[in-house]
């Protein structure tokens, strides 16, 4: 079970950090500029641009390279907004009692119910279709889920007997909270995190799919995909490239949430051995 998990932690760490490393080059270096469009039009891999160029004449590569560091700053803002307002509304959801405690599972259960697509392009439109307002969309729709993970995992901390011991000693809730309820729920909190973001990911790229998401020059994989459809048949590297890039790195972020899974939540492993 150990190999196991270290092989799906480096298959996984692997395949996303091939994302991670176009990201940060990005950020130094790219072969041409976003907008620069002399390559000439669906040109092929070679004179200069390694796979080719789009419909406008813009370097595949270099849209590549910027749209991974989209995807990435989509996936990290999105589950920074969910954790913080997920984590939250989930402990305090858990202390409460009678109506209010039902009032707040049937609350989290509605937003749950609306695909996280779909509500971020109901926020995205309320808004403006920008990068920024995508991120906060998506962490919005995916706060409920961890929410709801949460209020789960606390109610169960709370009721162990060293809860009651903690309480009975004169420890204020805050530092029952800080010292014993956040340290037992992140492993289980961390592994959804992981999962988590690799839908955030797929989520921008729909939206930029559908227009609202990053705008242009912004090269996201998702408008670059939208772009490359008329063109498939006769260059339909436009189309591949951003393609297997998104399934590289949502399969590389599942594969890591899986083999921490097996690290990090003993249970769980127990529970597959014992299979």
């Amino acid at each position: 079970m150990k190999r196991r998990s270290s092989l799906t932690l480096w298959t996984g760490g692997v395949l996303a950090g091939l994302v991670v490393l176009l990201a940060l080059v990005s950020l130094f270096w790219l072969p041409y500029d976003s907008d620069d469009t002399s390559g000439g039009r669906l040109a092929g891999p070679g004179d200069g641009h390694l796979l080719g160029t789009d419909k406008l004449g813009r370097d595949l590569f270099t849209q590549l390279m910027t749209g991974s560091r989209i995807a990435l700053e989509s996936g990290l803002g999105a589950v920074a907004v969910a954790t913080l307002l997920g984590v939250t509304l989930g402990v305090l959801a858990a202390f409460a009692q009678g109506w209010f405690d039902d009032t707040v599972s049937a609350l989290l259960d509605i937003l749950i119910a609306f695909p996280t697509l779909l509500l971020a392009m109901l926020i995205v439109a309320a808004r403006s279709a920008t990068l920024g307002s995508a991120i906060l969309a998506i962490g919005l729709a995916q706060s409920a889920v961890v929410a709801r993970l949460t209020r789960i995992l606390v109610k169960r901390v709370l009721a162990q007997d060293y809860i009651t011991a903690s309480r009975t000693s004169g420890t204020s809730w805050a530092r029952v909270v800080a010292g014993h309820v956040l340290p037992n729920i992140w492993p289980t909190l961390v592994v959804n995190l992981a999962l988590q973001f690799g839908l955030a990911v797929l989520a921008e790229a729909g939206l930029s799919y559908l227009g609202l998401g990053a705008p242009p020059p912004n090269a996201s994989w998702g408008r670059m995909l939208q772009e490359a459809q008329a063109t498939f048949t006769t260059a339909p590297a436009g189309a591949l490239a951003p393609g297997i890039l998104l399934v590289v790195l949502v399969i590389g972020v599942n594969l890591i949430a899986d083999g921490l899974r097996d690290v990090l939540d003993p249970t769980a492993r127990k529970g597959r051995a014992a299979l």
